[in-house]
């Protein structure tokens, strides 16, 4: 099973793939905002070409737990999308993805802010995706 991971910026929507076996997670594209419409066009291009059978977009909750301007605006992003696609689409807690991302990437040897910011929304993805599969492992 093919799984998309998103995560959604206003400027920036990382998205990160599993295999085809849906058991593990790869960085796979950053998405520079241009418009509404041109974003949920390469979305759903995406989606028909790599067979996406479920998708998890990032949900920005404040470190409290509670709702924030950013979370509003994933949860609207999640239903276009969801008025877009029959794919299913859930929501996963993102707290501290983009932060651990970061680290992964210093860890990895890459300095430099315009190399990390290149790559760090697919990143927040991956980090979105491996949360996913470990809570989905967890319930079999």
């Amino acid at each position: 099973m093919r799984i998309l991971g998103i995560d959604f910026g206003l400027k920036r929507v990382g998205l990160a793939m599993t295999d085809g076996l849906g058991t593990m997670a790869f960085p796979y594209k950053t998405l520079v905002r241009s418009t509404r419409d041109i974003l949920f066009q390469e979305l759903l291009e995406i989606l028909e070409k790599e067979n996406v059978e479920y998708i998890v977009i990032g949900l920005p909750l404040s470190m409290d737990g509670t709702d924030s301007l950013t979370t509003r605006q994933a949860r609207n992003f999640a239903a276009s999308l969801g008025r877009r696609t029959e794919i299913p689409i859930s929501m996963m807690d993102e707290r501290l993805s983009s932060e651990a991302a970061k680290h992964d990437l210093l860890d990895a040897g890459l300095h430099g802010r315009k190399k990390i910011k290149k790559v760090l929304d697919q990143h927040a993805a991956v980090h979105i995706l491996e949360s996913y599969l470990a809570q989905e492992k967890g319930q079999c």
